[in-house]
């Protein structure tokens, strides 16, 4: 089978887990600013580049990896978030891109060929949404500027997903999405790799929303969001970060009724206290999304920031034996989107 095939087949017959974020737990292994940089060379002061570790210190994201395989895990996303040209320009670290994605890549696609237990599992290449946005200018006195064109974020995608496919990825995972234009390239990089190496490659697409009325911050409602991605056939779409799983509640719930394709959600661990960290326990975390597993409103869950392979353990132990989401049948309308979605009536 496809790699498409294989996760059809294992969500028709559980709610699969995802991991958890890597950014907490590398933070846990209290390394050093030397530690970060290896053998790289590189001038500047790496520490927080949590990117850079798949190279100078595998051992750790490895670790990490399993410690989420062992909580019940299917799919691992690869600890990429911010490895794109773009985003590691900030350190100095751009020349690096092609070798950081490969080896996270590779990290993941051996932990999870370690394992002998014939549970189905997956590579998900993480691609963030960088640091720069198309939709909306950085600069109040003039909107029309933008710092980067759409061919340039294209181009920076298209090279972190080759070396993450690779490196072993089995999808690609955008993730993270505040703009939407963003992501459009980010599928137009897809796009142009499957006619490049002739092969499928399945998408998943994961918006976040930035404020409680259910918007990204380019201004797209969760359902208009749909519409204007659609079209290129994700494996998944769903959401992630935003706020916790009780303020994402109604949300996932209207992308769950328009959505003809699996739904995967990995809500924040509640939201942040005063001095920014999560308080919110496995045991509530796995509680609230238990609720939309009943409900069935998912095929995938997981956990983003403030998460950690304690809270993917309560949420794997909350959802087992519950059915996955029955994928909706969708009338055959046209439906189109601005900010806003809209239906042609026949």
């Amino acid at each position: 089978m496809t790699k498409r095939e294989e996760f059809a087949a294992a969500a028709a017959s559980r709610i699969l887990i995802k991991d958890g974020p890597y950014g907490t737990e590398i933070q846990r292994a209290k390394l050093a600013a030397e530690d970060y940089a290896g053998d790289t060379g590189l001038a500047q002061d790496q520490k927080g580049n949590n990117d850079l570790v798949n190279l100078t210190q595998p051992q750790v994201i490895r670790a990490i990896c399993d410690n989420y395989i062992d909580s019940g895990a299917h799919i691992l996303a690869t600890n990429t978030f911010n490895a794109n040209r773009i985003s590691q320009a900030d350190y100095g670290a751009e020349a690096l891109v092609h070798d950081i994605n490969v080896s996270a890549a590779r990290i993941i696609r051996e932990a999870i060929d370690a394992r002998t237990d014939g549970v189905p599992r997956f590579v998900a290449g993480a691609v963030g949404p960088t640091n720069k946005t198309l939709s909306l200018s950085p600069d109040v006195e003039d909107p029309g500027f933008r710092e980067v064109t759409f061919d340039e974020i294209v181009e920076v995608y298209v090279e972190q997903c080759r070396a993450l496919l690779e490196g072993g990825a089995d999808f690609i995972l955008v993730e993270t999405v505040f703009d939407t234009l963003n992501c459009k390239a980010a599928i137009m990089a897809v796009k142009q790799l499957e006619r490049e190496l002739e092969r499928d490659i399945p998408l998943m697409i994961s918006l976040t929303l930035t404020d409680l009325s259910g918007r990204n911050l380019s201004g797209h409602t969760v359902e208009a969001f749909w519409y204007t991605v659609r079209h290129a056939k994700p494996l998944t779409i769903g959401l992630n970060c935003s706020f916790g799983a009780e303020q994402l509640r109604p949300h996932v719930q209207l992308l769950s009724d328009v959505a003809d394709t699996y739904l995967m959600a990995y809500p924040n661990a509640g939201l942040p206290n005063d001095l920014g960290e999560y308080d919110e326990v496995p045991e509530t975390t796995a509680s609230l999304t238990r609720v939309w597993a009943e409900n069935g409103r998912v095929n995938a869950l997981g956990g983003c920031c403030g998460s950690t392979p304690n809270h993917i353990a309560a949420m794997a132990r909350a959802v087992e034996g519950l059915a996955p989401r029955p994928l909706p049948t969708i009338d055959p309308e046209m439906h189109l989107a601005g900010l806003e979605p809209f239906t042609i009536a026949a």
